[in-house]
């Protein structure tokens, strides 16, 4: 305030007698303000508390909004949501932008009043027209998911470029996605990056986290793992849960550090207890198999259910493998058949493959040659190489599917070059046998060598097989 203390010659009774004034009340807002944030004395949110509720009761809109943020967050006073949505609306209504934002969020997620979608997208509306740039974020996100209205994605990106234009580093965040995944707008991986940027250089850990994993893999910008991890390690020491979980694989795999299991194992745990379902699986996964930690199948068994039960694929399709084989819990086939269901109806192609073979082998359901054949199918086209080996076999066998040699063999190529030892064994058979192409006992055994240097003793005696066979 300098030395311009305009009320610096009056009584208490004066100030006393101007509570009526706006300009008093517009002092009583900066005082509290200035309470707040231990400007002008020692930080005591009961002050803070004390100044905004004469500012709002002297009707003004932003001590109006600002009180209502104390009972929100229980700052120098008992934590009432009620009487915040009370507040945010006399101040909304008064006009002020920020509050129109407060309220909206309080009808998006039913804080003190009934959830209602419609008024959210309302007052979002009205913030963002006042150029409130967290209400042009906001409601930038009701057109991408159509809370409160239709869905428009052109409309989403207009109005989160808006705001990022406007510095909000959320709305930042969410251009560079639409850039990144094309939505509203043409896919721009380079300028996914710089918004990603802009917004992660302004504190924003979900975009520290989105900038990370675009150094990680050369999103619109050159790869680069070491930049990867520190802006991965800026977004979780920030308290975002998915870069607590892409930290934590950082440390598992050494990317863009030095490999460090316990570590890993630490931030898995961050980030699993946060509520991060990827984490919770990955965690499942250290306590499986020791990583950074002691042995324990049980936990194991536990995280995945949180994983499986928040809806990550992953975590359902280890769900049903824990429930297939035992581990961590009583073996129980129905249960591992509905989990590899969830999985693959999620879109897992792991999950897919196992469905597929729970309806071959009539693994916890009815045994369904037709079913396994169509989910090998989903599996296979999808990358999954095991699906890929699966599915050639159906075609080699005719399970589920007319019989055809020449697609055996593809989907067999299909998975040998991907790295299944079972599909190059099985192609190193097509070759010797002449299944689907042209019978060539050298590239056969080039394909059961491969198969047999990373697989199993079947593969070693067909090696040991084709030595002799070519030698005589």
């Amino acid at each position: 305030m300098g030395n311009k203390q305009s009320n610096g010659n009056k009584t208490s009774k004066d100030l006393k007698s101007a509570e009526g004034d706006e300009s008093y009340r517009q002092y009583k807002y900066i005082r509290g303000h200035c309470y707040q944030n231990g400007i002008i004395t020692t930080k005591d949110e009961k002050k803070v508390f004390r100044s905004y509720l004469k500012s709002a009761k002297g009707r003004n809109i932003i001590g109006q909004n600002n009180l209502g943020q104390c009972y929100e967050h229980g700052i120098g006073t008992i934590k009432d949501e009620e009487k915040a949505f009370q507040w945010y609306l006399k101040s909304a209504e008064g006009g002020e932008s920020t509050a129109q934002n407060n309220l909206g969020y309080c009808y998006e997620h039913g804080i003190g009043t009934i959830k209602d979608e419609e008024k959210a997208f309302q007052w979002y509306l009205k913030s963002a027209e006042g150029e409130n740039i967290s209400g042009q974020n906001n409601l930038g996100k009701c057109y991408e998911y159509g809370i409160g209205t239709i869905k428009d994605e052109e409309k989403a990106f207009k109005w989160y470029l808006k705001s990022a234009e406007g510095g909000n580093h959320m709305g930042q965040n969410n251009l560079g996605k639409c850039y990144k995944h094309g939505i509203g707008t043409i896919k721009d991986e380079e300028k996914a990056f710089r918004w990603y940027l802009k917004s992660a250089e302004g504190g924003e850990s979900i975009a520290q986290n989105n900038l990370g994993y675009c150094y990680e893999h050369g999103i619109g910008t050159i790869k680069d793992e070491e930049k990867a991890f520190q802006w991965y390690l800026k977004s979780a020491e920030g308290g975002n849960i998915s870069g607590q979980n892409n930290l934590g694989k950082c440390y598992e795999y050494g990317i863009g550090t030095i490999k460090d299991e316990e570590k890993a194992f630490q931030w898995y745990l961050k980030s699993a207890e946060g509520g991060e379902s990827t984490a919770q699986n990955n965690l499942g996964y250290c306590y499986e198999h020791g990583i950074g930690t002691i042995k324990d199948e049980e936990k194991a068994f536990q995280w995945c259910l949180k994983s499986a039960e928040g809806g990550n694929s992953n975590g359902q399709n280890n769900l049903g493998y824990f429930y297939d084989h035992e581990i961590g819990t009583t073996k129980d086939e129905k249960k591992a058949f509905q989990w590899y269901l969830k999985s693959a109806e999620g879109g897992n192609i792991i999950g897919q493959n196992n469905l597929g073979y729970c309806y071959e082998h009539g693994i916890g359901t009815i045994k369904d040659e037709e079913k396994a054949f169509q989910w090998y199918l989903k599996s296979a086209e999808g990358g999954n190489i095991i699906g890929q080996n699966n599915l050639g076999k159906c075609y080699e066998y005719g399970i589920g599917t007319i019989k055809d040699e020449e697609k055996a063999f593809q989907w067999y190529l299909k998975s040998a070059e991907g790295g299944n030892h079972m599909g190059q064994n099985n192609l190193g058979k097509c070759y010797k046998h002449g299944i689907g192409t042209i019978k060539d006992e050298e590239k056969a055994f080039q394909w059961v060598l491969k198969s047999a240097e990373g697989s199993d003793k079947i593969n070693q005696i067909s090696v040991e097989y084709f030595y002799w066979n070519l030698q005589n």
